[in-house]
């Protein structure tokens, strides 16, 4: 008999162990691809995200300047993109394990991006190592994980605040934290944060593809919906400069990027 899918995503997020949470998470993909995991059965199950004891988490505003011209201010930047995957993990997780009735290429998907965070954190973390230092070194922040928490009940304000507008400023920022690692010497860090950017892009994508889909579903206009989704939670717009190449590729248009430039 095949376990339940929803069962496995919710062992793996419940877990605060840094190297079980990464096992479970490559378990779940294995699992998947040969077919041994059951989406259909759907048990209630109770969802919480586990977390290490460190990095502290703090308010965005306490968390410190991580400038990069001193190899503690580059372990800093570093932390911080770290902790992002980090939550990126959970997040995969929780949208595969909370949302049921989807089809079953939704969960493929993120399970798939689950697998490639995971992949991100742990690059990123031995990179972070050889300077020194190792995940959960420096504060952080959970502001990512807040706004899972408050689109928790509703898979389109998921899709739209998560992957759609938070983790797509990612897109819009890299390639400045590139230039500035590239300028400070730390040509390795910005390499890895090359192939980090090209799988965010897909990600971001995955997230615009669900979107499209369940407001296909509600007879929802994408564009006017995310707009109003971005009020309704107070959520900030996206701010120039916006990464237009990268987000074109992940499903936005050009007309809606010049939109949101107008929001104030």
């Amino acid at each position: 008999m095949n376990t339940s899918l929803y069962a496995a995503l919710a062992t793996a997020l419940n877990t605060s162990g840094i190297e079980e949470k990464l096992a479970l998470t490559a378990a779940i993909k294995a699992d998947w691809t040969n077919k041994k995991l059951d989406w259909r059965d759907q048990p209630l199950i109770t969802l919480a995200c586990g977390r290490p004891e460190k990095p502290t988490l703090v308010a965005p505003q306490l968390v410190p300047q991580r400038g990069v011209k001193s190899p503690e201010g580059r372990a800093r930047l570093l932390h911080a993109i770290i902790h992002i995957e980090f939550s990126a993990i959970n997040l995969a997780l929780d949208h595969a394990a909370r949302f049921r009735g989807m089809p079953e290429a939704y969960y493929a998907d993120w399970i798939g991006v689950a697998a490639e965070e995971a992949y991100h954190f742990t690059i990123l973390r031995q990179r972070l190592q050889t300077l020194g230092h190792d995940y959960g070194d420096f504060p952080a922040h959970a502001g990512l994980w807040d706004m899972a928490e408050r689109t928790s009940k509703d898979a389109l304000a998921r899709m739209a605040l998560v992957p759609r507008l938070l983790e797509a400023r990612g897109l819009d920022v890299t390639p400045a934290i590139q230039k500035k690692l590239i300028q400070s010497g730390d040509h390795e860090s910005a390499r890895l944060l090359e192939i980090i950017l090209q799988d965010e892009i897909g990600h971001v994508g995955i997230g615009d593809i669900w979107f499209r889909h369940l407001c296909k579903e509600q007879s929802l206009e994408p564009e006017s919906t995310f707009r109003r989704l971005l009020n309704d939670f107070n959520a900030p717009p996206p701010q120039a400069p916006m990464n237009e190449t990268a987000r074109l590729a992940a499903g936005f248009t050009k007309r809606e990027l010049a939109g949101l430039l107008k929001i104030e």
